[in-house]
């Protein structure tokens, strides 16, 4: 097929939305589609299928959006058309400015569109600092599905959970596809790897992910503190954003007797990371799907996860070993010395773990998202043949 991919914000690989992108354009490459990509990303202008879009401009907010490694697509009409002229479908990512314009140059050439649901409200109205305004958050959802997501042929979405969550907006019932984006089990997996000297000795506690205001870390900075094993546990923290400073701070301020180590890993180095760790400590508040989570557990992590209700994580807990409550650092605190105290009782939860993580197989989870397109591309040829034949 000849596939269009729509990406408002593409970047580094450091975040959700900018992985799930990557990981489709590569399989649906290796699978012997034809893949145009439009981003607004110059260093990819001269990659073949790659068509760039100049930057959105957000004034104040550009430092910010920078300092999460992402940039935004200012849609092109003329550079949108080249790019989904011929295409057999198209797929947007985010219901921003260049996907909004896709979807009106697919409903005018008759080309079937779908869309992923990566962005929950609240990690737009974080960034302007109304993340806990149910009112602001209600009227983004009711502002992205009015004017884009009841406009497509079928919505990708990464959980159940996010499915469910944003139902009440689906008013056209448009179709809905859940396909986890994944874990690459080539790279996250369970690996005898020796510590280095930093690290023997210690339990090591680790979340990854972008360090922002949803992900929370400032919990877990809180909880190790207040432990009666604060000089056991050394923290890692396997991420970068725009709440590094904030938290580097805080941390000095605590004055841990083993210093936070924070480290920006490529996707396809951060195993190495993840098989020094004892305990994956999931803080976030708000997520449609932890890919991060999901391969600390396929290292071989047992989990900790804030049982929040604007997250899908939460859905990963086995038992209530492996959750806590969110926004109540005593009980994560509890919950960190529960598994310092009962290592022994680790191996069995990690076996548990092993056979739970393989629903999330990055193989089976593209294939899925291949069919998805195809499926989706059939039903509406099949539709405009009957319209077709109405009109004749």
């Amino acid at each position: 097929m000849k596939i269009t991919i729509i990406c408002d914000v593409l970047g580094e690989a450091n975040n959700g939305t900018s992985l799930a992108a990557y990981n489709l354009i590569i399989t649906l490459v290796k699978k012997g589609h034809e893949v145009k990509v439009v981003c607004p990303d110059p260093d990819k202008k001269n990659l073949p299928g790659f068509y760039i879009l100049k930057k959105l401009s957000l004034g104040p907010l550009n430092g910010y959006l920078k300092k999460n490694g992402v940039c935004l697509a200012r849609g092109s009409k003329g550079i949108i058309a080249k790019a989904c002229e011929g295409a057999d479908i198209v797929h947007g990512l985010i219901p921003f400015n260049a996907a909004k314009k896709a979807l009106k140059y697919c409903h005018k050439h008759n080309i079937p569109y779908t869309s992923g649901f990566h962005m929950q409200a609240e990690n737009f109205t974080s960034h302007v600092f109304m993340m806990a305004s149910n009112l602001m958050n209600s009227c983004t959802y009711r502002y992205i599905w009015g004017t884009y997501f009841n406009k497509v042929d079928a919505i990708h979405y990464p959980t159940e959970f996010i499915k469910d969550y944003v139902k009440g907006y689906n008013k056209n019932n448009v179709p809905g596809y859940v396909i986890s984006n994944g874990v690459n089990f080539e790279y996250f997996h369970p690996q005898q790897y020796e510590r280095p000297d930093n690290l023997k000795g210690k339990f090591v506690v680790i979340m990854s992910g972008r360090l922002s205001k949803e992900k929370n870390q400032q919990e877990l900075l809180y909880a190790v503190k207040r432990s009666k094993y604060e000089d056991k546990i050394q923290i890692m923290l396997t991420g970068d954003g725009p709440r590094r400073k904030y938290l580097m701070k805080l941390a000095s301020r605590l004055k841990f007797t083993n210093p936070i180590i924070q480290k920006l890993y490529k996707h396809e180095e951060l195993n190495t990371a993840l098989w020094c760790g004892d305990l994956y400590v999931h803080t976030s508040i708000v997520e449609i799907e932890a890919i991060s989570c999901l391969e600390a557990i396929a290292c071989g992590m047992v989990p900790v996860i804030a049982d929040s209700k604007k997250s899908a994580t939460r859905k990963f807990a086995l038992d209530d070993r492996c959750k806590y409550q969110s926004k109540n650092v005593d009980d994560l605190t509890k919950h960190i010395e529960y598994w310092y105290e009962r290592q022994d009782e680790m191996s069995e939860m990690r076996a548990k773990y092993a056979e739970f993580v393989k629903q999330f197989d990055f193989v089976k989870c593209m294939d899925n998202m291949e069919k998805m397109l195809v499926e989706v591309k059939e039903k509406y040829n099949k539709k405009l043949i009957v319209s077709e034949n109405d009109l004749a």
